[in-house]
């Protein structure tokens, strides 16, 4: 009776065992499954929708991104506020580079982007962060496999987390949720129309073309010189107020320039050009690109300057902390002063 109560225990067991072995995939064999998939691709093309709620408002971005293999990149910023706040990051063999087709300006990083920093909406990315995160937790779902990792944002320690979402069938992105430090999720980045086997024109990671087709596809309504100016001020200053207020008006356009004192001084400049100046070389940047939510940034170790609503931006402080302008910048948008 002992032996045959045994051999019914082995036999359940072995049972057990095929079952399992037969089922989900390990967290390894998943990790194992991404870096095979990254590395047979050629290219894709994806689409996805972002939204940022690390401000004032909840902002919303249709993003197109498309990579060809092995290191360009094109990622088309869509502003669903700010029809005019198109912006393109991109990657060709001259450099990385941010562009604001409406206002033809541009700046030339001096960055290993994107390899320097987490970048939610590329698939090397986050398979990059779920391979070199050994803590990473691992679980499943009916459809997807899911991720929770740390990230690395170089000029932004406020998102320490992500939970990415990897599909089963395809081995594809999502879903990916940005998480602060108490776990809330404060960018949200949803993938469609994933396409790994995408074509290519000769011309489409060429700046200056990228630059002319988006200004061209621009409603005739968003032209520079029709936009009103309406100063406008951070409602986070670290502290600070605004002692002073300049208006320069200038031989093609207007300045603005706010000094803040307090615990930590800083300085906003605002400017409007009546007329969208001629395409010109690049602004070299010796720093990092910046998601400021409603617009992308160049930021050095002391400053912050972006393109939004038809003007350009310029934040600068020796005394607040990367974090802090950051801050500072996102909240810009939220308050106007008549």
């Amino acid at each position: 009776m002992f032996r045959k109560s045994s051999i019914i225990l082995v036999a359940l067991l072995g049972l057990v065992f095929l079952l399992t072995a037969c089922g989900e995939k390990s967290q390894e064999a998943v990790v194992k499954k991404l870096e095979n998939k990254l590395g047979e691709m050629n290219g894709y093309k994806v689409k996805a929708e972002m939204n940022m709620n690390t401000g004032e408002k909840e902002q919303s971005y249709n993003i197109d991104v498309w990579h060809k293999k092995k290191e360009f990149y094109r990622v088309a910023l869509s502003s669903k506020q700010d029809e005019k706040g198109n912006q393109i990051i991109l990657k060709n063999e001259d450099g990385v580079f941010v562009l604001t087709p409406a206002l033809n300006k541009s700046f030339k990083f001096q960055t290993e982007w994107p390899e320097n920093s987490s970048q939610p909406y590329l698939f090397q990315s986050l398979v990059h962060d779920i391979v070199k995160d050994k803590d990473a937790s691992f679980k499943v779902t009916d459809s997807h496999y899911v991720f929770q990792t740390k990230t690395n944002y170089q000029s932004n320690n406020n998102l320490p987390y992500q939970e990415i979402y990897i599909d089963k069938k395809s081995y594809t992105p999502v879903l990916v949720k940005v998480k602060d430090k108490d776990k809330n999720a404060l960018v949200e980045v949803k993938f469609s129309n994933f396409d790994m086997n995408p074509s290519f024109k000769e011309k489409d990671f060429v700046l200056e073309d990228n630059m002319t087709n988006s200004v061209a596809d621009l409603p005739v309504s968003s032209s520079v010189d029709e936009q009103p100016f309406s100063v406008v001020l951070p409602s986070f200053t670290a502290g600070a107020e605004l002692k002073e207020k300049k208006e320069i008006d200038l031989e093609n356009g207007k300045r603005v320039i706010m000094s803040f004192a307090g615990e930590k001084n800083f300085t906003i400049l605002q400017e409007k050009m009546d007329v969208m100046p001629t395409l010109s070389s690049p602004q070299e940047v010796k720093g990092d690109i910046v998601n400021l939510g409603y617009a992308v940034g160049a930021m050095t170790n002391n400053t912050i300057e972006w393109q939004h609503n038809g003007m350009n931006f310029y934040l600068a402080s020796e005394e607040l902390t990367k974090e802090e302008l950051i801050e500072v910048a996102q909240s810009v948008a939220a308050k106007e002063v008549k």
